[in-house]
């Protein structure tokens, strides 16, 4: 099993020292991959509710300053060598296919190939129409285009496309990515996210805590799989060829261990309860878990970030095969 981390593209520990000490802390520490997460400009008013609390509070909040997603990253391949990145997640329609082809194509060539590119559509109506992004109800049909744009100018050697949205001929694109392809996780737990990872993607990348399609318990995870498989089935892809990540937002310690309906929730409780349900997950089919191990507790400075990096690598971490 693969292990990441998120790093902080919001907040307090944004500044470059701290950022590039969290990042290299991470790979001395033998995490396989680091994730990023995207937000562009978040307007201060929301009516959009955020999937993955049961208030649909934004827990970032609208005032928070953020780093670019894809600056960050190439920034990030800079600092490493070995560390992958997986954006956490993407969200498509939020740049011009061709610049973001252009974009994720450098990073995966300079970095030599450590890119995974996490995808999803995006949730907050107010930031798409802040930064003149496609219109936000046509924003699955645009991710979906704008997906198929970029696969064309990864690897054609002569590139041309004519969709609703994105047009182009007569054009050279290289270099091309070194990875053929850039391994593509989906981000989301609804039916339209479930379809579109059959249709193309490597991955099903779900968050456990959207109160709609909870994966928080090992019978609750077992359900959602379930119904992906199912989904698999229907649209002509083998489960087994479609790798199971899972994203948690938080990390050890944060929360008491807790019941729900007769069973453990997972990802509360101490580093030995962590550990039993990576193995559980892993026994499952599940092949990459990344964690949160900033901004709670001590964990709002750079020394409690970096202490609860080195308390999850000796209590998590190292009882891991």
């Amino acid at each position: 099993m693969q292990i990441g981390f998120n790093v902080p593209t919001s907040g307090p520990l944004i500044e470059p020292d701290s950022l590039t000490r969290i990042v290299t802390e991470g790979e001395a520490l033998g995490f396989d991959y680091v994730t990023v997460s995207d937000h562009i400009m978040v307007p201060r008013n929301l009516e959009s509710k955020y999937p993955y609390t049961g208030t649909g509070e934004f827990p970032a909040g609208a005032s928070a300053a953020w780093l670019e997603q894809l600056a960050t990253t190439a920034y990030i391949a800079a600092l490493t060598k070995k560390l992958r990145f997986v954006l956490s997640v993407m969200v498509v329609p939020h740049r011009p296919a061709v610049l973001s082809a252009k974009l994720l194509s450098t990073i995966d060539y300079l970095s030599k190939g450590r890119l995974t590119l996490g995808i999803g559509v995006g949730w907050c109506r107010e930031e798409f129409e802040a930064i003149g992004a496609a219109p936000f109800d046509d924003r699955g049909v645009v991710t979906d285009e704008w997906m198929a744009a970029c696969q064309e100018l990864w690897t054609a050697d002569e590139p041309k496309f004519n969709g609703k949205y994105v047009k182009f001929d007569d054009v050279v694109f290289t270099p091309k990515p070194v990875q053929a392809p850039i391994p593509i996780w989906v981000g989301g737990e609804s039916a339209p996210a479930i379809r579109r990872t059959v249709r193309y993607a490597h991955g099903w990348y779900p968050v456990g805590t959207n109160p709609q399609f909870p994966m928080n318990t090992v019978g609750r995870f077992k359900t959602q799989v379930a119904r992906f498989n199912g989904f698999c089935v229907k649209g002509g892809r083998d489960p087994s060829e479609i790798a199971l990540a899972f994203r948690v937002l938080s990390g050890p310690g944060v929360k008491s261990r807790s019941m729900i309906d007769g069973e453990a929730e997972m990802f509360t409780g101490t580093d030995a309860d962590w550990v039993g349900d990576m193995k559980t997950l892993q026994d499952l089919g599940v092949t990459a878990v990344d964690v949160r191990l900033f901004g709670y507790g001590g964990a709002q400075t750079l020394q409690g970030t970096i202490d609860n990096m080195h308390r999850f690598r000796d209590g998590v971490l190292s009882k891991l095969s």
